[in-house]
């Protein structure tokens, strides 16, 4: 008879944090690597008649070499599974050990169970064996854990940890990772089908199955505790990549949640906004997308909006500026319509009428006739004026966009609205606002412009204060 062998673990301290179903999760993961590696039939999980508990795969066999603490080099360079470390066995042997579960582990290479007993030569250290036993069959293919003394609830709470125990719908497959149905009120966040974190306001699940450096640094021997910070430009990357109806669907609609406050955090990631709202407009080319203060402050723009048909949401701040940088580069036709291009659409429909100054009356050509003097006191016209020129309507549509005057600079052109004739004070104001534009050659807003404009006003105060003097 062959004799029986012992192997030390060389485990003393047990990890004390492990629960049964902590221990149950490795052994678990370790048969579904080898069933990855292996490429052989699914592992099986039962419990036989004498209520012993088995998890089994059909790989290539565990010996007495796979006990050693070492890092596992087949594991580290294979990104598809899911124990890395090699050292879960030892901790899982061990912490089912501590809590009284009798555990046999059978192969063709040998039948395994576990003992205390003293280190060779310290006699008052003990640590924790393996006892080597030679195999029940020769002939077996894989490896079988019979584990006696644990309740069905940790094998089941085990199993949940695992996409491919789960129920779960997987929505979409991507070469980063898959979307999954939630299911519940909480996401789980898997890598490569083990579950290492819970979001509670996330819209989906989601299996991370191409690492990042992120996720490879974050992911402990534990594999718990993973922060959203390691996995969230991974999930990223997977909602990107998609395009399936169901989920394409659930993101447009959580993006026109922002007002009600229901929008899901995936949302808040302006890149997947981003995505979203691509697609919202590719579904429904009315969709145009304003800010919470826009719609406050501009009420005419989006009547005007809705009169045309379009459906306004309301989005961030953020998502919104982002829509306008795209905007400035994006070809013909794939622009997304925020208020700024949709009020830049409708400049492009330019069709000044312009009033000869015959047909104006005769308070308003009084008026017009000061144009000299109101030009006289901030140094007369500037040198890049060539004309000023009295228009009825200065845009196809003006209703939403009150635009009083315009600067034409590659025209060297100044045009004003006829209404601004009523009085002087108006004419005025809307003369020396369009000159500062035409002496700074910056947009309204900005700080060239407004500093041009302060300093004609500074001219004014100043004469008035000459002529009162």
């Amino acid at each position: 008879m062959e004799k029986i062998r012992e192997f030390d673990l060389n485990i003393e301290k047990i990890l004390e944090n492990w629960e049964v179903y902590h221990a149950i999760r490795e052994i678990i993961a370790n048969a579904l690597d080898e069933q990855i590696l292996t490429r052989t039939k699914n592992i099986d999980i039962y419990q036989d008649d004498s209520s012993w508990w088995h998890i089994k795969d059909y790989g290539r066999g565990l010996n007495y070499h796979h006990l050693t603490q070492n890092e596992n080099d087949e594991k580290l360079n294979n990104d598809k599974l899911i124990g890395r470390f090699g050292v879960g066995l030892k901790d899982a042997l061990a912490t089912l050990y501590r809590h009284n579960i009798k555990v046999k582990i059978k192969s063709k290479y040998g039948d395994i169970t576990l003992k205390t007993a003293s280190k060779v030569g310290f006699e008052d250290i003990i640590t924790l064996h393996a006892e080597i036993l030679p195999p029940e069959n020769e002939n077996m293919i894989g490896t079988d854990f019979c584990l006696f003394g644990c309740a069905a609830d940790d094998i089941e709470k085990a199993k949940s940890l695992f996409l491919s125990f789960t129920n779960d719908d997987i929505l979409e497959t991507t070469k980063y990772g898959q979307v999954i149905q939630k299911n519940g009120t909480g996401s789980i966040i898997y890598i490569n089908g083990v579950k290492v974190a819970q979001e509670d306001n996330f819209l989906f699940s989601y299996n991370i199955t191409l690492l990042n450096s992120q996720i490879k640094k974050a992911l402990n021997r534990e594999r718990t505790n993973v922060g959203r910070s390691a996995y969230t430009s991974r999930i990223k990357d997977i909602l990107l990549s998609c395009d399936s109806e169901k989920v394409i669907e659930e993101l447009v609609y959580d993006l026109q949640n922002y007002t009600s406050g229901d929008k899901h955090d995936e949302l808040s990631w302006n890149d997947v906004a981003m995505y979203a709202s691509k697609k919202l407009s590719q579904i429904d080319s009315t969709t145009t997308f304003v800010t919470a203060q826009q719609a406050i402050d501009t009420p005419s723009i989006i009547d005007d909006m809705r009169r045309k048909g379009q459906n306004p949401i309301v989005v961030s701040d953020s998502l919104v500026n982002k829509m306008d940088q795209y905007n400035d580069t994006a070809e013909n036709g794939d622009t997304l319509t925020t208020v700024r291009q949709y009020i830049e659409d409708e400049k492009s429909k330019f069709s000044p009428t312009v009033v000869d100054i015959s047909e104006l009356t005769l308070n308003e050509r009084n008026i017009y006739n000061k144009t000299s003097d109101i030009l006289n006191t901030i140094g007369g016209k500037p040198k890049s004026v060539r004309i000023i020129q009295i228009v009825d309507k200065i845009y196809e549509n003006e209703f939403y966009y009150k635009t009083v005057g315009l600067w034409i600079p590659e025209e060297g052109k100044i045009l004003i609205k006829r209404n601004q004739l009523s009085c002087i004070t108006d004419y005025a104001g809307t003369l020396l606002h369009e000159c500062a534009h035409a002496i700074s050659y910056a947009d309204d807003v900005s700080r060239d412009f407004e500093n041009e404009l302060t300093k004609i006003i500074g001219k004014l105060a100043s004469k008035i204060i000459s002529k009162n003097d």
